[in-house]
Order: structure tokens, then C-alpha cells, then sequence
């Protein structure tokens, strides 16, 4: 990971000052760099009403179909495939992604393509949450 290279990085600079400060100093920018990507990496969550993918909240009502991509099938979605109208929260190490078609015809977004280690369970969430959404609304 490239985070790692906060540390001997830092150590060439601060060692030839000081072994203990060139130490302390590699180790606190290095536990502060992964607290600050811990922080600020895009969350994806389904509430009752709502797919929240980052900071982007779409309404479950607008949901159409959901896919699940993996493998050679997720790397074709993520390029060839893509529409440049697409909503997009996709992370480079996160293989499958998740492709979610919107039904409001006033939005130019075709649909949202988010990348999950767990798409299953994104997909699951996201139909279950919408029938449950549907159920009440009736």
C-alpha cells in the first residue's frame, strides 16, 4: 500500500537529526495518514428510504434494476460499457460493482455503478429496503 511509504520517507528526512524523533515522527504521520483515509472513505449504505453512497443519497422510489458485476464482467461495466451519464462510486482495489438503473425520467443519470466487496448483500439490501419501501406506500 502506498501509505507505507509515508514511513521511510519520513525517516530519511528526521533520522539524520535524531533516531527517536525520526521514529516518533514516522510513526505518528503514519497512524495519522491512515486515520485521515479511514475518515474519508466513501460509505455505502441502504436506509427505509434511501441508497446513500457516498454523499449522494438516492431515493429508493426512483430504483430500477439492480445487477451484481464480478470479475471480467465488473472491469467491462467499469470501462467499455460505461455510460458517461453514469453516477459513479468506484474504487480501484474493489473489484465487482454494483449497477443500480434509476426510473425517474427528469434525471439524466442512467443509472449508479458502485463498487462493494459484498454485492450480494449490497443488492439484497437495496430490493429488500425498496419492497419494504413499496409495502408501506401502498
Amino acid at each position: 500500500m502506498a501509505l507505507t511509504l509515508v514511513i521511510p520517507a519520513s525517516l530519511l528526512v528526521f533520522l539524520p537529526i535524531n533516531f527517536f524523533v525520526g521514529v516518533a515522527t514516522a510513526t505518528v504521520l503514519y497512524l495519522g495518514c491512515a486515520a485521515l483515509f479511514l475518515i474519508t472513505a466513501p460509505t455505502i449504505s441502504v436506509t427505509r428510504t434511501h441508497l446513500v453512497a457516498g454523499r449522494a443519497r438516492l431515493p429508493l422510489d426512483a430504483v430500477g434494476e439492480v445487477s451484481i458485476f464480478e470479475d471480467e464482467e465488473a472491469v467491462l461495466e467499469r470501462g467499455q460499457r460505461l455510460d458517461a451519464r453514469a453516477w459513479l462510486l468506484i474504487r480501484g482495489w474493489v473489484s465487482p460493482v454494483v449497477k443500480v438503473t434509476l426510473q425517474d425520467p427528469v434525471d439524466p443519470t442512467p443509472y449508479w455503478l458502485v463498487s462493494s466487496r459484498r454485492p450480494a448483500q449490497l443488492a439484497d439490501a437495496i430490493l429488500n429496503a425498496r419492497a419494504k419501501e413499496k409495502g408501506t406506500a401502498d
